[in-house]
């Protein structure tokens, strides 16, 4: 295993025990944007979500089945980006800016967790 290959799935992984530990211990707040989009059981969902990013991250940074771990992050990663950070739907061009770098950023750490998935660099 190479030192870039352990550093980059341990940075990458590093944003999802960080994001779904606040997940999991402070739902509230995200759980309201849940509960925006019109999906069940918003805290309990945050919760779960939340869970699964530290459990995930936690194996991808081990490299534990880093491919099903991956797969993991991804699945919880999409319904995040989507719900958490709509930016064609702010109006304020600064909330706007703001969304959209997240989104971005996100569909940065879906393209990373893919290329876990695919074998590329993971040895």
């Amino acid at each position: 295993m190479s030192l870039a290959n352990t550093l980059g799935r341990g940075l990458l992984a590093n944003m999802f025990i960080q994001n779904g530990f606040g997940a999991f211990l402070e739902p509230d707040s995200r759980a309201k944007k849940v509960e925006a989009a019109g999906l069940p059981q918003a805290r309990q969902s945050v919760i779960l979500n939340g869970a699964l990013m530290v459990l995930g991250g936690t194996l991808l940074a081990a490299n534990i089945a880093p491919k099903l771990s991956a797969g993991v992050l991804a699945a919880c990663l999409i319904p995040t980006t989507f719900v958490g950070h709509p930016y064609w739907k702010e109006e304020n061009p600064a909330a706007k800016a703001n969304q959209k770098i997240h989104f971005f950023k996100n569909l940065a750490m879906l393209g990373g967790l893919l290329v876990v998935i695919g074998g590329e660099g993971v040895s």
